[in-house]
C-alpha cells in the first residue's frame, strides 16, 4: 500500500504524456490542431508587433544568435527591475532594491530555467518583480528549452538543412502549450486553497494570543508555471513545502504531474516527428529505468529512518521524517524529491539537506547525469547525446562506421559530443574544488565533515544542471556564492545548448545513408539496456570519487 500513491502518479503521467505529445507535435510542426482560429489571431498579432517572419527558416548558427539575443535582452531588463524594486507599483511590503550580486544571481537563475533562490520570495521581491520578471521568465525560459529541443530534433532527423525560426517556435509553444496548461493548473490550485491576490501581508492573532504576519500574493499563477515550465522557483522561501504553495496531498500529486508532463511529452513528440514511435519509446524506457532505480533507492533509504535518531530513543517507525511534511509522508516526499531532480525542476516539498545520505545521493546523481527526462527540452537533448555516443562505441566494437537515424556519426560529431559531456562535470568539480579551498567558500558550510562537502557539491550540481534545488544548510547569499553559481548556471545552460545545436546542424547537412543488415538498430530493448549502462558507467567514472567523499562516506559512518 505504501507504493500505491507512487504507482498511481506514474500511471497518470504515462496516460497524460501521450495526448499532450501528439498535441505538441501538431503545434511545433505547424499542423492543424485544436484552437487554431483563436490562437492564430494572438500569434499573428505578436508576429506583426515584433516583426517576426513566420515563414523564416534558420541555420543553427543564426538560431543560436537569435536565442542569445533574446535571452540577454531579458537578462538586462530583469536586472534593472530587481535593482529598482523600491520604486515599484504592487509593492505593499515596501521591498527594497535587491543587492547587486544577488540581482545578478537571480536574473541568471530564472533566465536559465534554474530558479536557484538565494533569497526568500515573500520578503525579497515585490509583487511586480514576481509577476513581470519571475513569472515572465518562467514562461520564456521554459519555451526557450522546448524550442531548442524542437530545433535539435529537426536537425538530427535531417529532412531539411535549416530549422524553424526560433521566434516562431517560441511564440507558438508559449501561447498554445505553456499558457493554457498554466491556466488549468493555476485554477485547480486556487480551488485547493492556494492564494492569488495582490493584497499585502495579513496580520492575525494566533490561538496563543500572539500577533503573526502572514505573507500572501499572486502565488497560484507563479506556482503553476513554476512546475509546467520545469522552473522550480517558489513564491515562498519554503517552496512547495509551504502550505500556501502546496496545501494538500492532491496538490502534491498535481504539481508532480505538472513538472513531468512536458519533458515526457517531448519524447512522444520526437517519435511522431521521426515517424518511428519505437525510437521514442527506446529513449523513454532508458530514462524510466534510471528514474526507477533512483526512486527505489531514495524511498528505501528514507523508509529505513535515521539510526542516529533511533539511538537516542526517537521512534523511526515512520522512517526519516526530519524536514518532511506529515501531509505528504515518506511516499509523497521521496517521489517529489526524485521527480524534481530527475526532471530538473528544483521545486521541493521537503528539505533535501535533511535526507539520509543515500536518500540525498539520489537527487545528486539525477542532476549529475542530467538525462533522466531532464527539464523542458534540455534533458531530451542530453539523452540523445548519450545515444549518439552509444552508437559510436558500438560501431567501434563491430568495426563499422556508426550511424544514427540514417546519418553517419563521424569525428566532428564525436568531438562535439565529448566536449558537451565534459562541460557538465567540469563546471561542477572545478567550482566545488574552488569553494573548498578558500575561506569565502568554506565559511558558508553549516555542517562539517562529509555532509558539508555534499552541501557544496549539491549547490554547484544543481546550478550546472539548471535545477535550482539546494541543501539549504549552505549560507549562500554572499558575493562568492552569488557570483560563482551565477556563472555555473549561465555556462551550464548555454554552452551545452550551443554545442548540441552544432551537432544537430552538422547532422542536418549530411546525406542519408541506406539502412543495411549491418546497421545498428537503436529502437529495441538491447540498445536501451546498452544506453542505460553507458550513461551509468560514464556518470560513475566522472562523479564516483566525489560521491565517495560525500554521501557514501556519510552513510558508512552513520550505519557502520
Amino acid at each position: 500500500m505504501k507504493w500505491m500513491q507512487i504507482i498511481v502518479t506514474l500511471l497518470l503521467f504515462i496516460l497524460l504524456i501521450i495526448p499532450l505529445g501528439k498535441y505538441m507535435y501538431l503545434v511545433v510542426t505547424n499542423k492543424k490542431c485544436f484552437g487554431d482560429k483563436f490562437f492564430d489571431k494572438i500569434d499573428n498579432l505578436i508576429y506583426k508587433v515584433s516583426g517576426i517572419d513566420r515563414n523564416e527558416e534558420m541555420g543553427w548558427k543564426k538560431y543560436v544568435l537569435s536565442l542569445l539575443a533574446v535571452n540577454i535582452t531579458m537578462i538586462l531588463i530583469g536586472y534593472i527591475i530587481f535593482r529598482t524594486q523600491s520604486f515599484h507599483i504592487f509593492n505593499p511590503s515596501k521591498v527594497e532594491g535587491m543587492e547587486a550580486s544577488l540581482s545578478f544571481n537571480t536574473i541568471i537563475s530564472f533566465m536559465t530555467n534554474t530558479n536557484l533562490q538565494h533569497y526568500a520570495g515573500e520578503t525579497g521581491l515585490s509583487y511586480f518583480s514576481q509577476v513581470m520578471v519571475i513569472g515572465f521568465m518562467m514562461f520564456t525560459s521554459g519555451a526557450t528549452g522546448i524550442s531548442v529541443a524542437i530545433a535539435f530534433m529537426e536537425g538530427i532527423i535531417g529532412k531539411k538543412k535549416t530549422m524553424t525560426s526560433f521566434y516562431v517556435t517560441l511564440v507558438r509553444v508559449t501561447t498554445r502549450v505553456l499558457i493554457p496548461l498554466a491556466i488549468i493548473v493555476g485554477l485547480f490550485l486556487v480551488s485547493q486553497g492556494v492564494p492569488e491576490t495582490f493584497k499585502g501581508p495579513e496580520t492575525v492573532t494566533t490561538i496563543e494570543g500572539k500577533v503573526q504576519e502572514i505573507s500572501r500574493g499572486p502565488v497560484a499563477a507563479i506556482e503553476s508555471i513554476k512546475h509546467i515550465g520545469t522552473n522550480g522557483g517558489g513564491f515562498f522561501g519554503a517552496n512547495s513545502s509551504h502550505p500556501f504553495e502546496n496545501p494538500t496531498p492532491i496538490t502534491n500529486v498535481i504539481e508532480m504531474l505538472a513538472m513531468m508532463i512536458i519533458p515526457g511529452s517531448l519524447i512522444c513528440t520526437f517519435g511522431l516527428m521521426l515517424k518511428n514511435k519505437k525510437q521514442g519509446f527506446a529513449i523513454f524506457a532508458a530514462m524510466s529505468i534510471i528514474f526507477l532505480i533512483g526512486l527505489i533507492i531514495c524511498f528505501n533509504a528514507e523508509s529505513a529512518g535515521n539510526p542516529a535518531l533511533a539511538n537516542i530513543g526517537l521512534n523511526q517507525a515512520m522512517g526519516n521524517m526530519e524536514g518532511k511534511e506529515l501531509r505528504f509522508g515518506i511516499e509523497g516526499s521521496t517521489l517529489f524529491t526524485t521527480v524534481t531532480t530527475a526532471f530538473t525542476t528544483g521545486s521541493v516539498n521537503n528539505m533535501h539537506d535533511s535526507l539520509t545520505p543515500l536518500g540525498g545521493l539520489v537527487p545528486l546523481m539525477n542532476m549529475m547525469l542530467n538525462v533522466v527526462f531532464g527539464g523542458a527540452g534540455v534533458g531530451f537533448m542530453n539523452m540523445v547525446m548519450y545515444v549518439i555516443l552509444t552508437v559510436f562505441l558500438c560501431g567501434l566494437m563491430v568495426g563499422r562506421t556508426p550511424e544514427f537515424l540514417s546519418k553517419k556519426i563521424e569525428a566532428k560529431e564525436v568531438k562535439l559530443i565529448a566536449l558537451a559531456i565534459i562541460i557538465h562535470p567540469l563546471l561542477i568539480l572545478m567550482f566545488s574544488a574552488l569553494a573548498v579551498s578558500i575561506p569565502a567558500g568554506t565559511s558558508a558550510i553549516a555542517n562539517s565533515g562529509f555532509h558539508g562537502l555534499s552541501e557544496i557539491v549539491y549547490e554547484f550540481t544543481s546550478s550546472a544542471a539548471n535545477n535550482g534545488s539546494g541543501f539549504e544548510g549552505l549560507i549562500d547569499n554572499t558575493m562568492f556564492w552569488n557570483t560563482t553559481t551565477g556563472l555555473v548556471m549561465f555556462y551550464g545552460r548555454y554552452l551545452s545548448m550551443i554545442i548540441l545545436l552544432a551537432v544537430s546542424g552538422s547532422l542536418a547537412s549530411k546525406n542519408a545513408v541506406n539502412v543495411s543488415i549491418g546497421t545498428l538498430r537503436t529502437d529495441n530493448l538491447t540498445f536501451t539496456i546498452t544506453l542505460v549502462f553507458i550513461v551509468l558507467i560514464i556518470g560513475a567514472l566522472t562523479f564516483l570519487p566525489t560521491l565517495a567523499l560525500g554521501p557514501i562516506s556519510e552513510h558508512l559512518t552513520l550505519w557502520y
